[in-house]
């Protein structure tokens, strides 16, 4: 199964809807990486409308990058101190003058297909609404077994979607100086831009998955929804 690691960097002193770097030095320095084999680089995004049934979200990344493993081994021998991720998080926190908070996790990625997939030879840029339960399920097997099983069958029926992924938490060795977050579960639903997913978050699908969401197994925690500006980098032959 392919892994993935998370790296959120909060901006603690600028909006957040300015990035701390250029995003093209975040996509040189990910090509460094050695094992990896795609990466994305998210910045927040304005939405032509706001989610008419989220409430507002706070505390948005000015940041968040993923890095693409095909095994765990690999991510973890990435993540050796002094390593290129770490000369990553060094670049990031010396290209500005704002105070950052910076998280790391890594999790398994689980794909599900969608209508119109992107296409790998030519995506560069998407929009992406973000998904993380950061709290606790009274029974994360029968959660994960109903999430599973309902909610990726609605969510492939938004209209425009191009990607979809639920990422599931897992242990892992890193030798990054930096905290950990402890999601257990994220998303992401990918669009072509901020309309086609503004338009997406209208449609009669998302009424149906807030109904959906209702019948969830027991889980106590928030749910933060932020809609990013995706770059792409794809780094295996296609």
């Amino acid at each position: 199964m392919e892994v993935c690691l998370f790296l959120f960097v909060h901006c603690d002193d600028e909006s957040p809807a300015r990035p701390p770097i250029d995003p093209s030095l975040l996509e040189a320095a990910s090509r460094e990486v050695q094992g990896l084999t795609r990466f994305v680089v998210h910045l927040p995004a304005q939405l032509p409308d706001s989610d008419p049934l989220s409430k507002p979200q706070t505390s948005i990344p000015c940041c968040a990058l993923q890095w693409y493993f095909d095994d765990l081994g690999l991510l973890e021998t990435a993540l050796q101190p002094g390593g290129a991720m770490q000369a990553i998080v060094n670049r990031i926190a010396n290209a500005t003058e704002a105070n950052l908070t910076f998280a790391q996790q890594a999790m398994a990625v689980r794909p599900f297909a969608t209508p119109n997939p992107n296409d790998a030879r030519h995506r560069t840029e998407r929009c992406t609404y973000l998904v993380s339960y950061e709290g606790e399920a009274e029974d994360f097997n029968a959660w994960l077994t109903h999430y599973l099983a309902h909610h990726p069958p609605l969510m492939a029926q938004l209209p425009g979607i191009r990607e979809l992924e639920i990422y599931t938490r897992l242990d892992f060795r890193s030798g990054l100086t930096i905290p950990r977050a402890t999601a257990m579960q994220r998303n992401k639903v990918v669009f072509d831009d901020p309309e086609a997913l503004a338009a997406a978050l209208s449609s009669p699908i998302r009424a149906h998955m807030k109904q959906d969401f209702t019948a969830f197994p027991p889980y106590i925690g928030p749910s933060p929804h932020f809609p990013m500006r995706s770059i792409y980098g794809n780094l295996k032959p296609t």
